[in-house]
């Protein structure tokens, strides 16, 4: 039986500003954009080479925005991603090498916080 994490909600405050960030400086694809209701708007988002989304929007979760901590994205350099990141506007950490992996770090408008881990041997 295989089980398949997809997708997971982002808590949000600017469901605009985040997209822009998301899609403009870290290269996610916008997948979708759709406003289901006057209380509800569903974004997925996808980072490149990603088989699992993130989701904004409005109406989609009850948790703060900011609030999730430890999303984890793979990379074959935390060097070039911090680079590429850095040349887009967003603020990183250095690359930090650790006795299990070499890792950057940033977080979105709001806080909510992603470590890059680089795994060049896959």
């Amino acid at each position: 039986m295989d089980i398949k994490l997809e997708l997971v909600t982002l808590p949000v405050s600017d469901v605009d500003r985040a997209k822009a960030f998301y899609v403009d400086q870290c290269g996610f694809n916008a997948d979708h954009d759709h406003r289901v209701s006057d209380e509800i708007r569903f974004v997925q988002l996808t980072p490149p080479g990603s088989a699992c989304s993130i989701a904004i929007g409005t109406g989609l979760t009850d948790a703060a925005p900011g609030s999730v901590k430890g999303m984890q994205v793979v990379v074959d350099s935390a060097a070039a991603v911090r680079d590429a990141l850095r040349a887009k506007g967003v603020e990183t950490s250095d690359v930090m090498e650790f006795p299990w992996g070499t890792f950057i770090y940033f977080a979105d408008p709001d806080g909510n916080a992603w470590a890059v881990q680089e795994m060049s041997h896959r």
